[in-house]
């Protein structure tokens, strides 16, 4: 393989050399922050300095490391180099190729990796970069296989190409394996830039040593520029960087080669032990390096430095292709039908919860209609009563049980906030390919639940009425899964999601009318009454079980031996029409729609703000 620095080894994208001018960022307390904004003040007091005038360089073909001891603002600048962070916030400039960056194109051109892994456990390494790759590169499948054929040889990643990710105490890949997939997942779209937050963390030193070769052969090799954090490598790993960047309290105290850092340490009258590195030795000694060399000083390392002027020299002679306009690489529908099967995938692999709800559905099913044995059939007050108590418990299990998939929406949401920011794919393609897949999967759920239930318990014996009952089921189990989802969109924590949704579960059902009818809830409280999801599916059964036709003449309640009450008259008692049969299913459908459009307003606005 020839030169990188040759023409016919550099890569067809333009390369990015990014500048860090007089960086600076602070965190203040609310309350200075508040006294800023409104009464122009200059708060001190509370606020500290992350980065202060921090001026660096990354160069293509090159791995840069920014090196420091905790709190020493590394993983601050790696976000700020990455167009991360609010330029509200950051004073100073970040250039790129000389020009100011502008962080939307900039996001989308280069690929960022945080230090936690955001895969998915459920999916081979191959399925994991081939979804990427769908998503992030135009062409489709074919497209896509080909790259992630490259890119697997590429990361070493062949030989477990088949197996699971893994999380936890399942079995899966390995640390150092999961660290080349994340990596991987980035590269898909082939980057000029790849940022990457502390890529050695957790890893042995083999793992580790394995990562960061890996990433100076892709700088060397495709001429891209490559930034990581790290902090405090071995001798083997620290020998393979081009430049370092050494921070000490928000302030660089060295911006070169490492044999310009250690030339400064003998200048200032340090001797570097044999058995230590020049990096663990200058973060022993940080108070005799200075912010800036000065001007003598530089003409001393001029000789020293000499391979970086070489280089940027070099890098002239490589042909550069202007990109176009960055767009999104797959129509709306593509990336529905791409990102529902990923969620099928997820949601048939994670054994724990399809087996769980399925036997629960089916158990459940079983058990009720065993306790509510044949009250169908029955005609007199406590029967009456009873099936009312059915129908209100059935509606209290299927709208709690699909509750436990909040922490899958929470897992969700973090890989949903890195696809996006990268520009992978719309909000709206998320949400909709979302309630897509739970659609035959709660239909599902619906008909074990039902099946069994309806006719042991002896419910209105007719197809029309089993059918009936359970789209009521699937449409009770779609609307507690959107409430969920809204909720997981919204909520920080599974702690916080489940209190909230708990909460709302509860008052749905107090205010539904069964509990506490309708004309003693208080005036300032009725509105929970309408936003009740469990009142129109609970008006909804007993509109099945004894109206129609059949309800006319349906006796429900004997007295000696006399009819006292038929189906159709006990509905009038309770203010129900015939009517209400199908309103109420337009309203279920109103609910679903308006939690999921709240869903996608919510992530629209948090893809917005992380935007911005």
């Amino acid at each position: 393989m020839g030169s990188p620095f040759e023409p016919n080894a550099c890569t067809r994208k333009t390369p990015y050399r990014l500048e860090a001018k007089n960086l600076s960022y602070k965190v203040c307390s609310q309350l200075d922050e508040y006294k800023s904004l409104c009464f122009g003040s200059n708060p001190r007091r509370g606020c500290k300095y992350i980065l202060k005038d921090v001026t660096c360089e990354a160069r293509p073909g090159e791995l840069t490391a920014i090196a420091g001891p905790s709190g020493a603002g590394k993983t601050t600048l790696l976000e700020i180099l990455a167009g991360r962070m609010s330029p509200c916030k950051v004073s100073g400039q970040v250039l790129v190729n000389h020009r100011p960056m502008d962080a939307n194109r900039f996001r989308r051109a280069s690929g960022y990796v945080t230090q936690e892994d955001a895969l998915f456990p459920s999916l081979t390494v191959r399925e994991t970069l081939m979804y990427s790759a769908m998503l992030r590169l135009p062409g489709g499948r074919k497209v896509a296989a080909t790259r992630v054929a490259e890119l697997m040889k590429e990361l070493g990643l062949d030989h477990i190409a088949d197996s699971k990710i893994g999380s936890g105490s399942n079995h899966g890949i390995s640390g150092g394996e999961r660290r080349r997939v994340s990596i991987g997942v980035d590269l898909v779209h082939d980057p000029a830039v790849i940022l990457i937050d502390e890529p050695t963390s957790g890893l042995d030193s083999a793992s580790a040593l394995k990562v960061v070769s890996l990433l100076r052969l892709m700088a060397f090799n495709q001429g891209k520029t490559i930034i990581l954090t790290i902090h405090q490598p071995g001798f083997r790993i620290l020998e393979l960087f081009d430049g370092l960047i050494l921070l000490s309290h928000g302030f660089v105290m060295h911006n070169g080669s490492l044999n310009l850092l250690e030339a400064r340490l003998k200048l200032a009258g340090h001797q570097i032990p044999h058995h230590v590195n020049v990096l663990e030795f200058a973060l022993d000694v940080m108070e005799s390096l200075v912010i800036q060399t000065s001007e003598s000083e530089n003409n001393q390392f001029l000789l020293i430095d000499k391979e970086h002027q070489d280089h940027k020299m070099r890098m002239q002679y490589c042909r550069v292709v202007e990109e176009k306009a960055l767009l999104y690489s797959n129509s709306p529908m593509e990336e529905i039908l791409i990102l529902g099967q990923r969620f099928c995938c997820n949601i048939f692999r994670t054994k724990q919860l399809f087996a769980a709800r399925v036997i629960q559905a089916l158990v459940a099913g079983f058990v009720l209609g065993t306790i509510f044995l044949n009250v169908g059939s029955k005609q007199d007050q406590v029967a009456l009563q009873t099936r009312s108590g059915f129908f209100a418990f059935s509606l209290t299990f299927l709208l709690s049980s699909t509750t436990e998939g909040l922490p899958i929406f929470l897992e969700e949401r973090r890989t949903f906030m890195r696809e996006t920011s990268r520009g992978a794919y719309r909000v709206s393609s998320y949400v909709l390919a979302n309630t897509l897949v739970f659609l035959p999967f709660l239909l599902m759920v619906a008909f074990l639940y039902t099946t069994p239930v309806y006719w042991l318990v002896g419910l209105r014996k007719d197809i029309d009425g089993f059918l009936y009952f359970s789209l009521v089921v699937w449409l009770v189990l779609f609307m507690s899964n959107s409430l969920v989802a809204c909720f997981s969109a919204l909520v920080p924590n599974f702690i916080l999601g489940t209190s909230v949704i708990a909460g709302l579960m509860g008052s749905f059902f107090l205010f539904s009318g069964y509990f506490i009818s309708k004309e003693k809830i208080p005036s300032y409280w009725i509105f929970m009454h309408y936003l009740s999801l469990f009142k129109y599916p609970f008006e909804c059964l007993m509109l099945n079980e004894y109206g129609g036709k059949q309800g006319k003449t349906r006796c429900i309640e004997i007295s000696n031996g006399q009819c006292i009450l038929h189906g159709i008259e006990f509905l009038r008692q309770q203010g129900l029409k015939e009517s209400h049969k199908w309103t109420n299913l337009a309203v279920m459908l109103g609910f679903i729609m308006g939690y999921r459009v709240l869903c996608f307003l919510i992530l629209w606005f948090r893809c917005y703000r992380a935007r911005k």
